[in-house]
């Protein structure tokens, strides 16, 4: 089995270029499509605290390691502390409880999920007012940084980085007084109806690795039903002229497009078949020309805007990038 390519962190690290997402990925199912995933060569799953899965992902990791099929250090595993853990006090403990949940001594990449906190200590993942609003914490993500940069010092996890972030918040991040490790990577929206050019091109100059999440395009979006002029990417007759090509599906082609940008991509799935397809993406190259077909249908599309923390001095995406 051919081995996926990695990237090179700042750091020093590495982390494969395709990996296994699990949001939205139902408890239930997504244990099993783990296991489907490492069998047929995927080394990378991203998890997060918030997405409420990462108990069965654990028990998934651990059964390939106890059965022989991988090694702890053969896996890139990546959590993300939620926006409700800001605060610097409850940093290391939550890092702590994801991993106890995974069942795994350390990872080997955590994100600060977005640069939105929210009110800590009401046990819910989305604090909410009387008006069902969203409860803001005014805690600065520079601060939580700092506590980041000590679960590195502690083992807890072997990298750090950022997702959902904006050009401006990495500027303001990397010129932090004090900075001991710069992120290593944003994690994205991109898909080809997202490409997220220009806040790409910022990270890479800046040394960080961009990682793509919703890859294939959310094809789950309300938007795809409510508004008769949206395709969804796998209806799109340009992606099925290449996919046809090249003899793949239109889901190999955009996350072979994703891999020659120079992105990480994490799709999602819980369908042992589309995992497996999914993989099959090294095995051939897209030419300029077809790259440019793709690319040609970006139409700054976020499916993943997240209103609700719209009001906070944080949310990333008043900027241009």
């Amino acid at each position: 089995m051919a081995a996926v390519p990695v990237v090179n962190f700042s750091d020093g690290k590495s982390m494969p270029v395709f990996g296994l997402g699990t949001w939205k990925s139902p408890k239930g199912e997504v244990a099993e499509a783990v296991k489907a995933a490492i069998d047929c060569g995927y080394r990378h799953i991203d998890c997060a605290w918030v997405y409420g899965n990462e108990e069965e992902v654990g028990q998934a990791i651990n059964a390939k390691i106890d059965d022989g099929t991988v090694k702890r250090e053969d896996l890139f595993i990546t959590s993300k502390l939620w926006n409700t853990f800001h605060r610097p006090d409850l940093v290391e403990p939550a890092m702590k409880e994801s991993l106890e949940r995974l069942g795994l001594s350390y990872v080997d990449l955590y994100l600060i999920h977005w640069p939105v906190a929210l009110k800590e200590d009401t046990g819910e993942a989305f604090p909410q007012d009387a008006e069902r609003k969203l409860l803001l914490s005014d805690v600065d993500y520079l601060d939580t940084w700092k506590e980041m940069e000590s679960l590195v010092e502690k083992g807890l996890t072997r990298s750090i980085g950022v997702s959902n972030f904006n050009s401006e918040q990495i500027q303001r991040l990397l010129q932090m007084e004090g900075l001991k490790y710069a992120p290593v990577t944003n994690q994205i929206e991109t898909s080809p109806y997202m490409a997220n050019d220009k806040l790409i091109s910022f990270c890479r100059g800046k040394g960080l690795v961009v990682t793509a999440y919703s890859p294939l395009g959310s094809a789950d979006n309300p938007q795809f039903k409510s508004d008769p002029s949206f395709r969804r990417l796998f209806d799109e007759p340009s992606l099925e002229a290449v996919a046809k090509k090249y003899g793949k599906s239109i889901a190999q082609v955009v996350l072979r497009w994703g891999i020659q940008r120079n992105t990480v991509v994490i799709p999602k799935s819980v369908t042992p078949s589309r995992i497996q397809e999914n993989f099959q993406i090294f095995d051939f190259e897209l030419t300029q020309e077809d790259m440019d077909v793709i690319s040609a249908l970006n139409r700054n599309f976020r499916a993943c805007v997240f209103h609700r923390i719209s009001l906070s001095k944080y949310f990333p995406f008043h900027a241009e990038f």
